[in-house]
Order: C-alpha cells, then structure tokens, then sequence
C-alpha cells in the first residue's frame, strides 16, 4: 500500500506526456462534410481540404452520407461534429433549406461555418465556394444547341427542386437554350434524386415515349451514367448526351462517344479552398465571402490536356493514401 501514491505519481507524469501528442501543435479541428462520399469528385473535395489543412495546421474531421439525398442523415452528421465541439464546419448541403437550423446552432456555440458546392438559404456563414452553377448550364446548353444545330427535343436529368447547386445549372441551361436556340424544345425536368438507377429508368421511358429525342442533359454525375446506361441498353448512339462531373467511366464513355461533353468542375480547388476559409476565419481574418471555383466544357479531344488531365484525374493518393488515384 505504501508503493500506491508513486505509482500514481508515475502514471500522472506518463500521462502527461503521452496526452500532448493526441493534438500535436494544438492542432484545431475542422469538419468536411459533402452531399457523398463515393463519387470521385467528393474524393477530389477531401484530398484538397487535406492538403489545405496541412498547410494551416488543422486536423480534418471528414463525414458523408451514403447517398447524396439524405438530408437527415447529414443533419446528423454536422450536430455529431457540433457536440463534439470542432473549431470549423465546411458543407455541402443536400437541401438547401434543411440544412439551416443545424448550421445556425453550430455558429451560435461558436464554430465557424463555410457553405460549398451548393447554395444554403443562408448569409450567416463566412463563405460560399463552389462552381458558378448557372453559367455551367448555360456552357452546357450553348454545347447542346451547337451539337444539334439549334433545333430537336431535349430531356433535363436534374438531382431535385431542393438541391441548389442542380437547381442553378438547370436554371442557366433553361436560359440559355431559350435565348439562343428557340427550336429546342426542352422537355419537362426530370428528378433522379441523385440515383443512378432511377436516371436510367426515367431515359429508359422517355427514349420510349419521345422516339425523336434529340439530345440529354445530364446536370450531375449519376444522372450522367444512369443516362449512358440506357442509351447503350438501346445501342442509341443518335441522341447526344451532354453530362456534368466526370468519373473514370464517363471518360471512357466520352472516348467511345456514348457522351458528347461533359462540363467538369474543380472539386480539389473547392476543398482546399473550403478548409482555407475556414482557417482564415479562425485566425481572426475574412475570407472571401464567394469564390467561384470554375468550370470548363471538356470534349473528346481534349483529353490528353494536361490541364484537362487534372481536372479529370486528380491526385488523391498523395493527400487520401494509396488505392486512392483518381485513375
């Protein structure tokens, strides 16, 4: 009994020592949450919020949903990360008007929020960062009008009426396309929810029922594939397809010709610049309040691009560790 208080004087010194290490450099902690976690863009959003976060010294706490519609799920995520009591949250909202309530409790106990990728109903965070959605639909429809000289019957594959980011590049497709090409005749949105299946079906039936469907816009990656998917069911390879994102797949699928163009976005540039926001707030600096992380139309001959390359490949091994290239 009488060895207890030096036992317990080393286990005190011991822990002392080993304690400072769970946080090396006081690092703080900021939460990445995306509408995914699967597609390689969301992939893409992580290893640039990475590579930022080594830059300014943070930590980052990343989360998704398992699919991109589930707004519960990811309400639940950002108050996991608010009681965990994180220094910063970057989102990307599922439903731009669900997603406030949980954002203004984690600026009121004090988190600096950013909003990326897609719109929130929302000024109190210090940032928006994301793709200018709307002039990408209106690139996408100038492409589509091009592609069938001005005139045919055209279907919108869009994610659905609450997602911003979708809502916006349907808007400037819609605008577009009625400006400069009056004889396209778009058909009614189509909502896939963000389902690969689901977008399939729908281009399935309306293959069926619009024998002379001229061309798709596919306005997010799995829209994109569900779209290809019918088209090579039917072997059609008269309707254009003009998709947004870009997998390793749909390159394939542009280099055999079952996509016309994709209209690619920067999500390596749109993490990095979301974690790099964040880190501005927290020193005590204003960030940007809108950054427009861009967009580029990329077409068959473009591939081997080296700017073009990058975008469609990014290096996530370096930043997420192997197995995880974005080839």
């Amino acid at each position: 009994m009488k060895q207890r208080p030096r036992a317990i004087a080393v286990l005190l010194i011991t822990l002392a020592a080993v304690l400072p290490g769970c946080r090396q450099k006081n690092e703080r902690v900021v939460g990445l949450v995306p509408k995914g976690a699967t597609q390689v863009f969301w992939q893409a959003v992580h290893a640039g919020g990475v590579k930022a976060a080594k830059e300014f010294n943070l930590e980052v706490l990343w989360n998704a949903p398992a699919t991109e519609s589930d707004s519960s799920r990811q309400i639940a995520i950002v108050d996991a990360m608010i009681n965990r009591g994180v220094d910063g949250i970057a989102l990307a909202p599922v439903d731009r008007t669900a997603l406030v309530a949980v954002i203004d409790r984690a600026i009121d106990a004090g988190i600096a929020a950013v909003v990326f990728d897609s719109g929130l109903d929302s000024t109190r965070p210090v940032s928006y960062i994301a793709t200018d959605n709307r002039e990408a639909g209106k690139m996408a429809a100038r492409r589509m009008g091009e592609i069938l000289r001005g005139k045919g019957k055209v279907l919108i594959l869009s994610d659905g009426p609450a997602s911003a980011s979708t809502v916006q590049r349907v808007a400037g497709f819609e605008e577009q396309a009625r400006a400069e090409f009056p004889l396209l005749e778009l058909l009614n949105v189509q909502y896939v929810m963000a389902d690969r299946a689901k977008a399939r079906a729908v281009t399935e039936n309306v293959l069926t029922a619009h024998a002379g469907l001229a061309g798709i816009f596919a306005d997010h990656e799995n829209a994109a594939s569900g779209a290809v998917l019918a088209l090579k069911s039917r072997q059609n390879h008269t309707v254009k397809l003009v998709g947004f994102d870009a997998s390793e797949q749909l390159v394939t699928d542009l280099k055999e010709g079952w996509v016309d163009s994709l209209v690619v976005q920067n999500p390596f540039r749109m993490g990095y610049e979301s974690v790099s926001a964040l880190a501005l707030a927290l020193s005590g600096r204003k960030p940007a309040r809108q950054i427009d992380t861009g967009s580029t139309v990329v077409l068959r001959e473009d591939l081997n691009k080296p700017g073009v390359h990058n975008l469609l490949f990014p290096d996530l091994e370096t930043y997420l560790g192997a197995g995880t290239s974005g080839r």
